[in-house]
């Protein structure tokens, strides 16, 4: 059978067709493609052509979140044909001054695949087979599917801006949006012994999922705004918060509702957005940001291997890869979707 890709030539305009030629190359796996999980950045590129700055300038294969099995692989890589492996996305240079101190997310020189940051972009994983290399290959116990693994990237994601919140337990936790990331993140709290977790979003939809991964109160607050007024009383009651939306309006209340001296950790990413800065500044608050992860995704992968998480409640559907513009458009819909995977092997 022809290998086959997800590509995307422009906005609306992704198209299932022939993959480029595997070109091997040193220290490179050769992949079959089992599982690709659709991300809030691949839809704004097929919805926007792009977000902020980005934009797609030359047709791009997009994804990457992805787990696949190994076919061949270079000797001492310690990877097996048949084995199934989890596939990290980011490639940093390992030379540059962020990746010299440990910091790789920060490479000046990154590649990571499905991105158009870069001219020529970045091709991503959602492709029947791939070369991919073996030290980016992580091999997962033999009991475990290609579903649970391709949820390594996001889990990887939200372990990161874990390690850079206070510790979660005994803490009253706000998670705003129950997006995929909303959702992770609310199953983490739960592991890291949060007292209360609150979670917002405007979809009852994703709110009865994230109920699901351990959530104590779901609120749509655009069906009951002042749903959380409680929280907000004494300068307010909320210990963290993990904003997962960058929606100006559930950045504000956040603010609001957070105790004197609280975290909010920025996941969420958006454009520019109008800051409470006063009430930042008054309540001593601290907000800190978190960019994608570096050994967490080794984390992620040895936590869904050890049966530590489950993540399936947030997989609502697995379509097969050559309908991708249909799961892509199921996708971006949350009132029935928070995380569509695609099936390369069906």
């Amino acid at each position: 059978m022809t290998d086959y890709a997800c590509r995307l030539h422009a906005a609306h305009d992704l198209r299932v067709e022939q993959a480029p030629e595997i070109a091997p190359s040193e220290g490179a796996a050769i992949i079959r493609v089992a599982r690709g999980g659709i991300c809030g950045s691949d839809l704004h590129y097929y919805h926007h052509g792009g977000f902020g700055a980005v934009r797609v300038r030359e047709p791009i294969i997009l994804g990457h979140e992805a787990a696949g099995v190994v076919e061949s692989a270079p000797e001492g890589s310690g990877l097996k044909p048949g084995q199934l492996v989890a596939l990290s996305p980011s490639r940093p240079c390992g030379t540059c001054a962020f990746c010299r101190a440990g910091q790789e997310r920060h490479c000046l020189e990154m590649r990571f695949s499905g991105s158009a940051m870069r001219l020529p972009h970045e091709n991503g994983l959602f492709r029947s087979r791939l070369a991919h290399p073996a030290t980016q290959c992580v091999p997962l116990p033999e009991n475990i599917t290609a579903e649970a693994a391709a949820g390594a990237e996001p889990l990887a994601v939200c372990l990161h801006a874990l390690s850079v919140a206070p510790s979660l337990e005994g803490r009253r936790v706000l998670i705003t949006g129950a997006g995929p990331i909303g959702a992770i993140c609310t199953a983490l709290a739960r592991l890291r012994g949060a007292a209360e977790i609150i979670v917002t979003d405007v979809q009852d939809f994703t709110l009865r999922i994230a109920e699901k991964l351990g959530a104590d109160r779901v609120v749509n607050v655009a069906e009951t705004p002042d749903g959380l007024q409680d929280y907000g009383t004494g300068k307010g009651r909320i210990d963290v918060v993990l904003e997962c939306s960058a929606n100006q309006h559930a950045i504000a209340q956040a603010v609001a509702l957070l105790r004197p001296q609280g975290t909010m950790v920025q996941i969420g990413v958006g454009g520019d957005t109008p800051l409470p800065l006063n009430l930042i500044v008054s309540k001593e608050l601290r907000l800190v940001g978190t960019h994608r992860f570096d050994r967490e995704f080794a984390d992620a992968v040895r936590m869904i291997g050890a049966g530590e998480i489950d993540l399936s409640p947030i997989v609502t559907q697995v379509l097969p890869a050559r309908e991708a513009v249909r799961a892509f458009d199921l996708a971006g819909d949350r009132m029935q979707a928070v995380k569509v995977q695609l099936d390369f092997e069906g």
